[in-house]
């Protein structure tokens, strides 16, 4: 009885899992028909590398290694004298994110670069259709998969989290936690799994842009770079080691020119519970789509005039 009590604490939330799941499931499939409608060959694009990009063996692996940690994560002895939750918590979000992220980077190095190099870019572009179009429908082809990826591993997270509060409270003899609590848990970290995405996405556009010029290794070099500056640059510029101008100075450019992807690092927050204002959420995503939009218009001006022939 104890034990079925408890699979009905875990259980019963979940219903917002799916509900949360089929919402962005139907935004995902709304968005694409909107751009046929507005964008017919950009969305023609965007469905064919949608196609190619979920049907590799590629986001199989990424999406299985996703779903293996994260079953495995929920039964890691963490040692953390109760606080295993939020190491569950902080560790998902950044598996997700960064799983994400890769997916990113290779695909839009597979869209654009390999068809590039392999000469199949020139006959999409002896079709009446403009390279400003190829870049933007590789560039939602590339997103696409990245939301299918972030909508299975969210829910599979989301439910992991909501178990483990109930898992924990057992092993520990804490009290049984209610329904409330597991869906309290699972409410806290849909910000950070929002913000992941729109980080990914911000990523996503600066490897479309480098992908018109350098094939997948350098790409890839490129990107992780940036990734790791965009973390450091909030650092660097607040610095008062020694007080050195350079220091400041090179922090300063680095913020300018790279994304701050610290904005959108919230696990800390999401961890502990501390609640993320919805201003936060809507200036970040216009942050997200303002920086992305500035790297795909710099993919154009290089990619504008290469030769594909």
């Amino acid at each position: 009885m104890v034990l079925l009590a408890a699979l009905g604490t875990w259980l019963t939330p979940l219903w917002l899992v799916a509900v949360g799941a089929a919402i962005a499931a139907a935004a995902l499939v709304a968005v694409y028909q909107l751009m046929r409608l507005v964008m017919p060959k950009v969305a023609a694009i965007t469905l064919t590398t949608f196609k190619e990009s979920i049907s590799s063996p590629f986001f199989a692996v990424i999406l299985f290694i996703g779903v293996c940690l994260l079953i495995l994560l929920p039964f890691i002895p963490y040692n953390t004298f109760g606080e295993d939750v939020k190491v569950l918590k902080d560790s998902g979000l950044t598996l997700i994110m960064v799983l994400a992220i890769i997916l990113a980077l290779w695909t839009s190095s597979i869209a654009i670069a390999d068809e590039i190099e392999g000469r199949t870019a020139l006959t999409l572009l002896s079709k009446p259709i403009g390279r400003p179009q190829f870049i933007f429908g590789k560039f939602f082809g590339v997103i696409g998969p990245v939301a299918c990826l972030f909508i299975v591993l969210g829910s599979l997270f989301l439910t992991t989290v909501s178990y483990k509060v109930v898992y924990d409270a057992r092993e520990t003899g804490q009290v049984e936690p209610t329904t409330a609590d597991c869906r309290e848990e699972m409410v806290r970290i849909v910000p950070g799994l929002v913000l992941g995405f729109l980080e990914a996405v911000a990523l996503a556009a600066v490897s479309v842009a480098i992908s018109t010029r350098l094939p997948m290794l350098p790409n890839l070099i490129i990107c992780a770079s940036i990734y790791v500056l965009g973390h450091l640059a909030p650092l660097i510029v607040n610095s008062r080691v020694g007080q050195y101008g350079l220091v400041q100075f090179v922090g300063q450019l680095l913020a300018t020119v790279l994304p701050v992807l610290d904005h959108f690092n919230i696990q800390a927050a999401v961890a502990t519970g501390t609640p993320v204002p919805a201003i936060y959420l809507f200036w970040t995503t216009v942050y997200c789509v303002l920086y992305s939009t500035v790297a795909l218009l710099l993919a154009l001006i290089l990619f504008e005039d290469r030769d594909v022939a």
